[in-house]
């Protein structure tokens, strides 16, 4: 063998002792790929293009991303076109010349074994990985500077990057997934539900989706004080009691005392001033208790990190369904306050990795994630007071990304009629299912929407009374409530 050398073969600088390896694993694998064209698409599938230091020999490296250039520019791979592609590279002699290349043919006993062998090279390159990260992590942490959560995070965001070299999605023949399918249908005819997801409450919402269909990623996007959190609490509220689905809500904008005082008015029918002011009526304070009672029993988990990476909201719910187990719904508002890599570009391309990120939470957990965005200003001046999927704030991914789009308006005053509650939600998006407008009404006082019947009554998403009408008697300016916008640069109404 041309090249054998102690040099090639040493620890790199950052061991200090010979890490997880496999030679003849590195070498099979690159002499399969020669053998066998096949074998070339198989090793890239599991090893990927653009993976670094994969082998642990730097001239396996150099062969293996020469391989890769040639299977990039559709061209056959031999040991021919191979030393043609180094010499190009001009890493030849890297790799340790044309006799080494030839004499890879012979280091491997078949190449229908490649998957096999590349899995063993690739188990020994995360496996190094995790000893530098976990090296680096450690120096980090002795000298650390900042914020002990930065650190942290880096962690998480170090190890889960490494974690996702290993996943492999196989391709499935469709005759191994007809039983399965063929189940699930027989289950939803037997049901006589309609609805194959998560129930919102909503009569008409879930009519035209069939309820949140887990691995959906959802929008719910509106301007401010319109009410994008009492809708996504409304939901919330519904799936645990009603549905007795898990819920876990991320509240950026938000403290956790806060979101359970309105859904203590949401349950209970009570006026949210009054109940911040201590105002209650005495026939209010049953009511109260049995809105507690009622969610004490609900399964809902609240996170009110502000300013969460998207990196941690993956990472919390995985471990909340590895404790606790499977969600029912994941919930986050909302997007636009949320971080992105630190390394992005501009606010743009974070708000499109995040994006994707809330997506592949989705797709990973099986499960509905309903997040909350921002509409931009533009929506207000559309004369037809309609917003649309291009006014969504500082991202088209986030249209791309979505399986549904959800904006709330408020309509124009001809078709209000005077009835001031009357919000309008529009299905703006629909992967899999149709478009269209449904009409709520949005109870301020209690923070609850309600169904709007055919012939425009009322009629309440969950059993509870609204609030009685009051005077608190005293002058309510400012609201002591209030939440302060930093979009507007204005208070919104709580």
């Amino acid at each position: 063998m041309a090249v054998n050398s102690r040099k090639q073969y040493a620890p790199k600088p950052e061991f200090d002792r010979v890490p997880p390896q496999s030679i003849d694993a590195e070498r099979s694998v690159l002499g399969a790929m020669l053998l066998n064209p096949d074998a070339v698409g198989i090793a890239i599938e599991i090893l990927h293009e653009n993976a670094e230091d994969l082998f642990y020999a730097e001239a396996h490296q150099c062969i293996y991303e020469a391989m890769v250039g040639l299977f990039r520019a559709n061209r056959p791979v031999d040991s021919v076109t191979l030393v043609e592609q180094l010499n190009r590279n001009a890493k030849l002699d890297a790799a340790g010349g044309a006799t080494y290349v030839a004499e890879l043919t012979s280091a491997v006993p078949t190449s229908a074994n490649v998957d096999y062998y590349a899995q063993i090279v690739l188990d020994a390159a995360i496996l190094r990985k995790l000893i530098t990260a976990c090296s680096r992590l450690s120096h980090e942490a002795y000298n650390a500077e900042g914020e002990v959560s930065d650190v942290l995070d880096h962690a998480e965001q170090e190890i889960f990057s490494i974690a996702q070299d290993r996943q492999l999605n196989p391709i499935h023949k469709v005759s191994d997934l007809i039983d399965k399918s063929i189940e699930q249908i027989e289950a939803i005819i037997k049901a006589h539900k309609g609805i194959t997801g998560l129930a919102t409450g909503f009569t008409k919402l879930d009519e035209m989706l069939s309820g949140f269909q887990p691995s959906d990623m959802l929008i719910l996007a509106a301007r401010p004080s319109v009410g994008k959190t009492a809708f996504a609490l409304n939901v919330a509220s519904h799936a645990a009691i009603k549905e007795e689905q898990p819920v876990l809500l991320f509240s950026l904008e938000m403290s956790k005392e806060q979101l359970v005082q309105r859904l203590l008015c949401m349950e209970g029918g009570i006026n949210s001033v009054r109940l911040r002011t201590g105002f209650l009526a005495s026939s209010e304070f049953p009511k109260l208790q049995k809105a507690a009672d009622k969610l004490n029993h609900a399964p809902i988990y609240i996170d009110d990190t502000p300013s969460i990476s998207v990196l941690d909201v993956r990472s919390k719910a995985r471990r909340h369904v590895a404790a606790h187990g499977d969600l029912g719904l994941v919930i986050i508002d909302y997007l636009q306050l949320m971080r992105g890599h630190a390394r992005a570009e501009n606010r743009q391309t974070e708000i499109s990795e995040i994006s994707r990120s809330i997506k592949g939470i989705a797709r990973e957990l099986r499960v509905p994630v309903l997040a909350l965005s921002q509409l931009s200003r533009e929506a207000e001046k559309d004369d037809s007071g309609i917003p649309k999927l291009s006014h969504l704030r500082e991202s088209g991914a986030i249209e791309q990304d979505a399986d549904v789009v959800l904006m709330l308006s408020r309509p124009p005053a001809h078709e209000a009629e005077g009835n001031e509650n009357l919000i309008r939600l529009a299905v703006a998006k629909q992967r899999n299912g149709p478009t269209g407008n449904v009409s709520l009404l949005f109870d301020r006082d209690v923070q609850q929407f309600r169904n709007l019947a055919e012939g425009g009554q009322e009629t309440a998403a969950s059993p509870v009374a609204a609030a009685e009408s009051f005077d608190p008697g005293f002058d309510a300016e400012p609201d002591p409530g209030a939440v302060f916008d930093d979009e507007d640069d204005e208070y919104a109404p709580f």
